[in-house]
């Protein structure tokens, strides 16, 4: 049993000033207003928050774990000039040298980095051509250090021919089927894009993601580029050709949607679709921005994911707010609707695909918690606590991250790990990575 005690609580109507919350196992099994915890256990384990902010822990719905070694990476020749290019010139380049040994520290590390910015749970989509089976084992045993609760998939792609696209399918079927009954891992079918996939591929995907019953992890319309070839090749826009090949659904994730028309949005909220907005990695490679208020104006489920960018889910809800104000010279747009990604439709998504409550603090939820040394200079309510999120909490604040009931870091320690360890082989490996490209 965990008995967290002194902490203000961020309830679903309320903040608790001065409470208790206790935990047995992996749930949530009382929330009070008192100081102390009306459960006796002798053996449990007890943190006083010292008066710091207990809240559901963050999620991020679109994540690359594999894109870790590219940190500092420098590319030889002209610096891409479009999204295509950054494609050929540094992730078809990168995931192609990953070996198993690599996948594994580059999920260790920003893993490690979900943890230390109060990130529980990750939707991750993965590549490395040239090691496709047991790929995601890697990964699944860099969860096993680092349990962070997690979606897993493999980016199906025609890009490096149909063996490997094969390996693909087969590595997404392997892996879901033995975490169907997984509660902290599960499985997605993973789609590169509409751009890389033949109709064959993707009618195979489709069929095996249906056969599974789960949905598929794809980017969406994330350039101009993917759009102009959906409609020179197949007739119609990205979404569409999703439509017409059946994989749209409640289980499914499409990233970016930068460039979809406003019949797909329809599409998209008519089949109850997830779509995950990533603005810091849109503005990095410069393809745009999704127009979020639209979508959430038509019904569409919108979350917010990074992309691999960071794992740091405070800095990209501030990305969040702040692009679309840019976007359309607006100051009225984009506050609240960048709550409503991080912390209503993350958890929704979330809810798609796994089973037990996430994102609320009451009794039978989930025990994915995180507490801030934060201390509010200004008075801090239901009401107000996003202001309070963006302009004066981060990612350093948190001191103590709990998932699925199990402490993995107190006092900004991760027990059980040695970081400088770690960090000094992934430096090695890294600079192996890079004579390889």
């Amino acid at each position: 049993m965990l008995i967290i005690t002194n902490a203000r609580i961020l309830c679903p109507d309320r903040i608790i000033e001065k409470g208790t919350l206790c935990v047995d196992n992996s749930i949530i099994i009382e929330v009070s207003d008192q100081p102390q915890s009306k459960k006796h256990d002798p053996h449990a384990e007890i943190i006083d928050a010292q008066g710091g902010l207990v809240m559901p822990g963050l999620t991020n719905t679109h994540m690359h774990l594999y894109s870790t070694f590219a940190r500092g990476m420098s590319l030889v020749g002209e610096a891409p000039a479009n999204f295509v290019q950054i494609l050929e010139r540094l992730w078809w380049r990168l995931d192609k040298a990953l070996t198993v040994e690599d996948v594994y520290l580059s999920a260790v590390i920003p893993l490690i980095e979900c943890v230390r910015a109060g990130t529980t749970t990750i939707i991750d989509h993965h590549a490395s051509p040239n090691f496709v089976s047991g790929s995601l084992s890697a990964i699944q045993k860099a969860l096993s250090l680092i349990p962070v609760r997690a979606s897993l998939c493999y980016e199906v792609s025609d890009r490096d021919g149909p063996e490997i696209a094969r390996e693909g399918i087969e590595e997404n079927i392997n892996f879901v089927k033995a975490h169907t009954s997984d509660g902290m891992c599960k499985g997605l079918f993973g789609l590169h894009a509409s751009l890389t996939l033949s109709d064959k591929t993707l009618a195979d995907c489709a069929q095996a993601a249906r056969n599974l019953g789960v949905g598929v992890h794809v980017h969406t319309a994330e350039d101009k580029a993917d759009v102009i070839k959906a409609q020179k090749e197949h007739g119609v826009g990205v979404v569409e050709r999703w439509e017409n090949f059946g994989v749209l659904g409640s289980k499914t994730v499409l990233a970016h949607c930068v460039h979809i028309s406003e019949h797909e949005m329809d599409l998209i909220a008519r089949s109850k679709t997830n779509v995950v907005h990533n603005p810091e990695s849109n503005m990095n490679n410069a393809v745009g921005c999704a127009d979020v208020i639209k979508m959430l104006g038509k019904g569409c489920l919108v979350g917010l994911g990074t992309d691999g960018m960071t794992s740091d889910m405070f800095q990209e809800a501030k990305f969040a707010h702040l692009i679309r104000k840019h976007e359309v010279r607006d100051p009225r747009l984009g506050f609240m609707q960048a709550g409503e990604l991080l912390f209503d439709n993350n958890y929704k998504i979330l809810g798609n695909l796994f089973e037990g409550t996430l994102g609320r603090i009451q009794t039978g939820a989930l025990a994915d918690l995180i507490i801030l040394g934060y201390d509010p200079p200004t008075p801090l309510t239901r009401d107000n606590f996003w202001g309070h999120f963006l302009y004066g909490m981060n990612s350093s604040l948190v001191n103590t991250t709990i998932i699925n009931g199990r402490v993995l870091m107190k006092d900004r320690v991760i027990a059980g790990i040695d970081e400088h360890e770690i960090c000094a082989r992934s430096r090695e490996l890294a600079r192996k990575l890079w004579t390889r490209i």
